[in-house]
């Protein structure tokens, strides 16, 4: 299986999503004109992964911002570790926002009530950007 990965724009997230060491990282801003179209190609790889995944997966997200549209596939992404977790499989999920931005953390525990998933959740300072 590839990595993959998918470079950020202004509009659209940097996604790295690599099956050798099972880090998954989404970053940046979340605003695609078409987010199925944008979205699929990780939905697609996501699909092949959990038939097979690393000894551990770690899902790493860091958004400043995304749209109504990202954050349905941002919950499919989620039902898809959720499916790792029913198989007794090693995960994590780091939940990255701005100190500041309790819209992200609320955003975070919600998606946690919807998934059943236990995320971790961390802040960082404004104005700087973590390495994830």
């Amino acid at each position: 299986m590839e990595t993959l990965h998918i470079e950020g724009t202004y509009r659209t997230p940097t996604i790295s999503l690599n099956p050798d060491d099972g880090i998954l990282k989404i970053m940046g801003r979340s605003n695609p004109e078409n987010a199925r179209e944008f979205y699929t190609p990780v939905l697609n790889w996501l699909d092949e992964y959990i038939t097979l995944p690393a000894e551990r997966t770690d899902l790493r997200v860091n958004l400043e911002h995304f749209n109504t549209s990202s954050s349905k596939f941002l919950m499919e992404i989620f039902r898809r570790i959720r499916y790792l977790a029913d198989k007794d499989k090693a995960f994590n999920v780091k939940w990255l926002y701005e100190e500041d931005d309790l819209e992200m953390l609320d955003t975070a525990e919600a998606y946690e009530m919807m998934t059943g998933l236990r995320f971790e959740k961390i802040s960082y300072p404004e104005g700087e950007t973590p390495d994830i």
